[in-house]
């Protein structure tokens, strides 16, 4: 199911909807979807239409400072900040984006909760037996949070796994969850299906605070990655909630 999970967002990513448009065209003869691919891939290649459609993802959310977050029984720090890389004795963990680890960081010194959750991610592709909450444990051990603050959920695979987890490892109520912005609508809803009392604390904002240039017009790689991220993000949230009308409706 997880590669299921993985693999429907990439066959609606703009570049894979590029291609089978042109492929499509060149087939049918047909110059107007081969016209279609380039604006597309234009489009989405551009920040002004990427950041655009990003702010949707991202709602209202604003970046708050951890002293203004409300108290909780705990810190939820959701995985998804680390990825894999072959050093010489082995597969070893380099950040993608620390936002979330750091922000649980902000959150427990700041007195926020007694206790600071990692959810122990690891996909079944990752040539390694070691979940990022643990790699994340040891990184907030050595900052200076005692041992018994924290904890490791087991493996999960997905953000409706991390809450099952959580749930299945801790009877508090309350919890101030964090992860990326983009992501936090959906995760949010997973915990409250869990019976969490859910605060969000989004961190990893990616639509910039900054005045429009000309530069936000010409195709940039990252641009399209920002698309790609969102119509992830998009099918994430489709197949949730899908997911939940069928549990409904078979109860």
């Amino acid at each position: 199911m997880i590669y299921l999970h993985k693999i429907l967002p990439f066959i609606f990513s703009p570049l894979i909807v590029t291609m089978m448009l042109v492929v499509f065209g060149i087939v049918k003869n047909k110059k107007r979807y081969c016209v279609a691919a380039l604006v597309l891939l234009y489009a989405s290649s551009t920040f002004i239409v990427a950041e655009f459609l990003f702010a949707k993802l991202e709602g209202q959310g604003l970046k708050i400072e951890a002293k203004y977050a409300p108290h909780a029984d705990a810190i939820v720090v959701l995985s998804g900040m680390m990825t894999h890389v072959q050093g010489a004795a082995g597969p070893v963990v380099e950040w993608n984006d620390a936002d979330r680890f750091f922000a649980g960081v902000d959150l427990y010194q700041a007195g926020k909760a007694p206790r600071l959750i990692f959810t122990g991610g690891l996909l079944p592709w990752e040539k390694t037996s070691q979940s990022e909450g643990a790699v994340l444990k040891a990184h907030a051990q050595r900052i200076g949070i005692p041992e018994s603050s924290i904890s490791v959920t087991g493996d999960a695979q997905n953000t409706e796994q991390e809450a099952i987890v959580v749930r299945a490892m801790f009877s508090g109520t309350k919890i101030l969850l964090v992860t990326s912005a983009y992501h936090m609508p959906r995760a949010k809803q997973q915990f409250e299906r869990q019976g969490f009392e859910v605060s969000a604390f989004p961190v990893d904002f990616k639509v910039r605070a900054h005045a429009l240039t000309p530069m936000d017009f010409l195709p940039d790689p990252r641009a399209l990655r920002l698309t790609d991220v969102m119509v992830r993000e998009w099918m994430g949230r489709i197949f949730y909630q899908l997911s939940t009308w069928i549990q409904g409706s078979s109860t």
